[in-house]
């Protein structure tokens, strides 16, 4: 008899798989497990504070405007498409981009219910002023998100 964990694990394994083979074969820089929990981490603590731009629309109006930022983008996006200006936006706006395999976690971390394509973390509030102390913190996450992402774009080329 399997024990409920073990049921858990191979239930989580299953869903790993099935997200691996969703991907675009675009999707590089893919975040690592550890990278994705911390990525993700950020984008919840962006959204809690009014720091986040969500949707494809809204990252390159902002990009295009000149602002400066970390951009997550879900690499399950169908058709590709959509998101494959992004990419290039961004380099050329010298913002790092992350992918990330699920659309659906990306969401949650940003406090939405639909699935969201890509999102923008910003390190200051676009309305209204932090506590300097949560500015602090955010700047933190994103500066340790930020440096692991440009370790993983370097070790790629």
């Amino acid at each position: 008899m399997v024990s409920d964990s073990e049921a858990e694990k191979t239930i989580q394994k299953e869903k790993e798989k099935k997200q691996l083979l969703a991907l675009a074969p675009i999707a590089k820089p893919l975040a690592g497990k550890k990278l994705c929990k911390r990525t993700l981490k950020l984008v919840r603590r962006a959204a809690e504070h009014k720091c986040l731009k969500r949707g494809v629309k809204e990252v390159v109006k902002t990009i295009r405007r000149g602002n400066k930022g970390f951009c997550v983008i879900a690499g399950n996006i169908s058709p590709i498409d959509v998101i494959t200006h992004v990419p290039i936006l961004c380099e050329e706006a010298d913002i790092p981009y992350i992918y990330l395999p699920s659309k659906e976690d990306l969401a949650n971390a940003g406090a939405t219910k639909r699935p969201t394509c890509c999102v923008l973390v910003l390190t200051k509030p676009t309305k209204g002023e932090l506590g300097q102390e949560e500015q602090e913190k955010l700047k933190a996450d994103y500066d340790q998100v930020v440096s692991d992402v440009s370790e993983l774009t370097s070790s790629m080329f």
